[in-house]
C-alpha cells in the first residue's frame, strides 16, 4: 500500500475509536502493519517508580511478561529510557543494546528473548499537561528505513492525541455510576473495607469489589483513594 495511503487509512481508524479497547486494537493493527507483535502507551517513570504496571496505561504485552519484568524489578534497567527521557525523537532499540555484566541487565535481556521481543521503537510525547508519555512498538521484526519510521511516527502521535481527546472527554463527562456503586464509594470514603461493607449491605466481599472496580474504570481512577477523592471533587458523593 501507498505510504500516504496507509497513513490516512489507520489515521481514520484511529479517529473513528469510540473506546479505549477500540484505540488499542487499531494501535495494534499499526504495529502489525509495520510488523511488530506489540504495542503499549505508558507513562516515562518517576525517580521513584519501580514497576512496569504502574506506569503502562495501555498495552497489547502478555500479562505473564510484565509480572515476571516486575517480579525481576527491571524497569530501572532498561537502557532506552535515558536517551527518551531528554529527547522528543522515536528511538530504536535491540537486544545488542542490551549488553554488560550487571545481572539485571542479562536478566531483562533474557526475558526479552524469551517472549520473542528482540527489538523495538520508542515515540516519546508529551501530554498537554506536560506529563512524558511513550508509544512503544516491540517485537521482531527488520528494522525501518526512514520513510516507514516517520510514517508511524506520525501514526503514534495522531494516536495519542485521539487517546489524550478521549481521556480528556472521559474526565469532563464520567460515565454514570450505578446508585449501587454509589453506595459503595460512600462507605469507603468512610473508612469501611469491602468486608465490613458487605456485612452493612449483605453482600460478598467480591461483590463489593467488582462494584469498586467498576467505578474506578468509569470515573478513570488507579486506585480507591483516588476514586473517593474524584468522587468528592465532582459532588458525586459528599
Amino acid at each position: 500500500m501507498i505510504t500516504l495511503e496507509r497513513q490516512s487509512l489507520l489515521s481514520k481508524e484511529l479517529s473513528a475509536a469510540e473506546s479505549r479497547p477500540r484505540w488499542l486494537q487499531v494501535l495494534q493493527a499499526v504495529a502489525k502493519e509495520f510488523g511488530f507483535s506489540h504495542v503499549g502507551l505508558m507513562r516515562f517513570p518517576k525517580a521513584d517508580d519501580e514497576l512496569l504496571s504502574a506506569v503502562l496505561v495501555e498495552t497489547t504485552i502478555p500479562l505473564r511478561f510484565i509480572r515476571e519484568f516486575d517480579q525481576k524489578r527491571l524497569l530501572r534497567y532498561c537502557p532506552i529510557l535515558p536517551k527518551v527521557e531528554i529527547s522528543l525523537m522515536p528511538q530504536g532499540w535491540s537486544l545488542d543494546d542490551i549488553e554488560g555484566s550487571d545481572t539485571k541487565v542479562k536478566s531483562l535481556g533474557t526475558l526479552l528473548s524469551q517472549y520473542g521481543i528482540k527489538n523495538g521503537l520508542i515515540i516519546p510525547t508529551n501530554s498537554l499537561s506536560g506529563e512524558r508519555y511513550l508509544i512503544r512498538f516491540e517485537g521482531d521484526c527488520a528494522p525501518l528505513c526512514q520513510i516507514a519510521l516517520n510514517e508511524i511516527g506520525m501514526i503514534a502521535l495522531h494516536a495519542f492525541d485521539v487517546y489524550e481527546r478521549m481521556r480528556r472527554t472521559e474526565m469532563t463527562a464520567p460515565r454514570k455510576l450505578t446508585k449501587r456503586e454509589l453506595e459503595v464509594i460512600r462507605w469507603t470514603s468512610q473508612g469501611k473495607t469491602s468486608v465490613e461493607i458487605g456485612h452493612i449491605l449483605s453482600l460478598s466481599d467480591h461483590t463489593i469489589n467488582a462494584y469498586l472496580n467498576n467505578a474506578i474504570r468509569k470515573l478513570d481512577c488507579v486506585n480507591r483513594t483516588q476514586l473517593v477523592a474524584k468522587a468528592i471533587r465532582l459532588k458525586l458523593i459528599s
